[in-house]
This record gives C-alpha cells, sequence and structure tokens, in this order.
C-alpha cells in the first residue's frame, strides 16, 4: 500500500518536520535574493540559441530530397524542439522567469511548441501534479489514468497487455497525451464530466491542436517544397520524426522523474492537514533524479534535478545544480534517501516497474508495503523500536534483514 503517514514513514518528529521546512525555506530565500542579470541572460541566450537551431534545421531540410540532408535537418529539428519544450516552454510556464517581468517571457503568454495548450498545461501540471504529487486519485500523472504503476492501483486484465503498449504509445505521442489530459477523457465516458466546461476545454484543444498540425505538416512543408532540393512530403515526414524525437525524449525524462525505484506513492489521507514542512517532504520522497553531465541537465530542461524542480518548480533551472548540492546536505542531515542514478539506470527501472506491474499480484514476489515501487510505513515492522534510525538508515536494515532470510532460504 502507498504511504498513509509520512511522519511515520519518514521516521522524523514534528520538530524535526519544522526545522526541515526552515532550511529548506532558506535555500528558497537565497536564490531569490540572488536572481539577477547572469539568468536574465542565460534564458535569453537560450531562447536564441533554440531559434537558431529551429531555423537551421528547416533550412538544412530545404535539400531533403538527399537522404543525408534530410536526416541532418530532422535530428537538428528535434533536438530544437526538444529545447523549447523542456528547457524553455517548461520552465517559462511554471513562472520561474516571471521576476524580469518580460512579457515575451512569462507564463501567463507562453504558448509552446506543441499540440496541447499551454492554458490546460498549467492546470494539469503547475496545480494538480505539483500540488498533489503522487497523491494516489489525485495526481493524474500516476500512470496517467492508464498505465499500472504501483500496486495501490487495482491489476486488470487489460494491464497484461495495455502497460507495455499504451506506455510505448504514450512515448511516440506524447504531445498529443499531455494535449489530451486535461480533457478527461474518462470522465467524459462515464457521463460525469460538466458537459459546458469540457466543450469549452474541446474548443481551446481543437483550436491549438489545428494550429499546430497546420504548422507542421502544410505551411512548413509548402514553404520548404518551393526548394528544388525538397519535396512537400520529405519535409512533412521530416515533421512528424522531429515530434516524435522530442516525444520520445520529454516522455523518458519525466518518467524517470516519478517512476524509478524509490520514488514513493502516497494516498489521500496523507494530505489532510499537511504542513509546509510535510508537502517539502511529500516531494523530496515523490521524486527522483538523474545524474548525468551538463549537457544532459540542458536537454533534459534541467528535470535532472527533479527533487529540486519539486521543491522549488518556480526557481530559475539553471540554478537547480548549485541548489542540489544543498538539498543533498539536508537529506544526509535527516538521514533521508536522495534518490538519484544515471539516466539508463533509472529508465530501465521504469519500463521494468511498468512490465512487472502488467501481472497480477500474486505473480509479483515483494510485499504491497515494501516493493520497489511501492512502499509504506508498514514495511518497518519487522525493525525493533531500538533500530529505527532515520529512514535512510532504516531502509537499510529493512534490505538486510530481507537479504539474511533469502540467504538462510536458499542454504
Amino acid at each position: 500500500m502507498a504511504i498513509t503517514d509520512i511522519d511515520a514513514f519518514a521516521h522524523l518528529t514534528d520538530a524535526d518536520i519544522e526545522s526541515l521546512a526552515v532550511e529548506l525555506d532558506s535555500i528558497r530565500q537565497d536564490i531569490e535574493d540572488s536572481r539577477g542579470e547572469r539568468d536574465a541572460r542565460y534564458i535569453r541566450r537560450t531562447i536564441a540559441a533554440q531559434r537558431g537551431l529551429e531555423i537551421a534545421g528547416r533550412l538544412i531540410l530545404t535539400a531533403s530530397s538527399k537522404r543525408s540532408a534530410w536526416w541532418a535537418g530532422t535530428v537538428t529539428l528535434g533536438v530544437a524542439k526538444i529545447i523549447e519544450n523542456m528547457e524553455i516552454g517548461h520552465n517559462v510556464m511554471h513562472g520561474q522567469w516571471d521576476w524580469m517581468n518580460d512579457p515575451e517571457i512569462h507564463s501567463s503568454t507562453w504558448e509552446w511548441d506543441m499540440s496541447g495548450s499551454s492554458k490546460h498545461w498549467r492546470f494539469t501540471h503547475n496545480f494538480m501534479h505539483h500540488k498533489y504529487t503522487n497523491i494516489l486519485g489525485m495526481d493524474d500523472d500516476v500512470g496517467y489514468g492508464v498505465i499500472r504503476v504501483t500496486r495501490d492501483q487495482r491489476w486488470k486484465p487489460f494491464n497484461l497487455y495495455g502497460n507495455l503498449l499504451f506506455n510505448t504509445l504514450l512515448a511516440i505521442g506524447f504531445e498529443w497525451g499531455v494535449g489530451l489530459q486535461h480533457l478527461e477523457l474518462g470522465k467524459i465516458w462515464r457521463g460525469r464530466d460538466d458537459r459546458k466546461a469540457t466543450l469549452i476545454r474541446v474548443r481551446e484543444f481543437g483550436v491549438k491542436a489545428g494550429r499546430q498540425l497546420l504548422k507542421d505538416y502544410v505551411a512548413y512543408p509548402a514553404l520548404t517544397s518551393l526548394s528544388p532540393g525538397a519535396t512537400y512530403r520529405s519535409t512533412a515526414t521530416a515533421n512528424a520524426v522531429a515530434n516524435v524525437i522530442r516525444n520520445v525524449w520529454a516522455n523518458a525524462v519525466i518518467f524517470c522523474g516519478h517512476f524509478p525505484d524509490g520514488a514513493e506513492k502516497f494516498t489521500k489521507t496523507d494530505m489532510v492537514g499537511e504542513s509546509k514542512g510535510q508537502w517539502y517532504l511529500r516531494q523530496m520522497l515523490g521524486s527522483a533524479n538523474i545524474e548525468g553531465s551538463r549537457a544532459l541537465d540542458f536537454m533534459t530542461g534541467n528535470l535532472s534535478y527533479q527533487i529540486e524542480h519539486h521543491l522549488y518548480p518556480d526557481l530559475p533551472s539553471n540554478r537547480l545544480a548549485e541548489i542540489s548540492v544543498r538539498v543533498r546536505q539536508v537529506c544526509d542531515k535527516y538521514d533521508l534517501p536522495y534518490t538519484t542514478g544515471p539516466f539508463l539506470v533509472q529508465y530501465a527501472k521504469t519500463w521494468r516497474t511498468i512490465a512487472k506491474l502488467s501481472l497480477p499480484d500474486k505473480y509479483l514476489r515483494d510485499t504491497a508495503d515494501d516493493a520497489p515501487e511501492t512502499r509504506s510505513e508498514r514495511m518497518f515492522a519487522e525493525l525493533g523500536d531500538d533500530q529505527r534510525r532515520g529512514l535512510k538508515s532504516a531502509i537499510a536494515a529493512v534490505r538486510a534483514k530481507r537479504r539474511v532470510k533469502r540467504a538462510a532460504k536458499a542454504a
């Protein structure tokens, strides 16, 4: 079962949690006080570089009749779309650059290069996901309503083939999954929606998606086909592949943030009366980082620091690396785990979880309270009170006991 008592799971007292909040608030204040020209220059240069990369990709595609030019243009355009989506669009719409008071780089005015409406995304992501992170029944990003990613989600025969199939389709068409999320198709299908509000959202989505389709598959291919070195079809195909490149990458990065081992899930009861310190704890325990180079950080929109992003979603992304040093120190001080790992390892763990949970629980080895993808405070029941140190130490103690039992059983 998911965590129902975050205080008990984290092995922290009320005083500890209050002190934790004070320390994390102090980090926020330091960054807010130090924002300035260096940060403004970063985002402006990023936007300029991204636009230059997109122009370069589209110019290369004017020779897309040649296979080498087609691939070069397609990959260049795909990278430009990734940067626009991850490091610019996602972060701008979080309000990370609102302090600049620049209408071009403001969360209320930015519209990104994908089929989903930024207005809808700000609600489903900024509000629902970041406020109710990994709370079952509140955060729709937990399995996106179809994929089973925790044992708290009841197994259905559909999961046997649907888990892997749907995740593959979601990765390929991720922009459409994001765009359709706010329409709440499940409620529409069951007749539980507010029909008037639904029609408004459908119309808004249709307008944005229509414009995107027109741009990617009509306007740009028609323009490029004027070149003797390109055809309408070659450019339309290149745009489609560039979108898939962006979609698969964005899906992988986002899934690595909340579905690898150690990214905890929570119940609705655990948010009742939630203090600021408990909210901070839930963000830290429900998120996972990716280890890699600065280039990887940039291409992920700095969501390689997903823990820090969830603690401070509206602080500039270029500051998350330095914030992570201090957050690690806080975790060490309170004996809390800091979930992180190489990109390929974290991504493989998400697919392993999705594949494993396509099966009924009776075929799974670990208990519902002590599995890599589903843990709760009940996993520590076998530990004596004298062994209940911090969470990180307690988890290590439980794993040690498990290894001893398995060794004894094997012997």
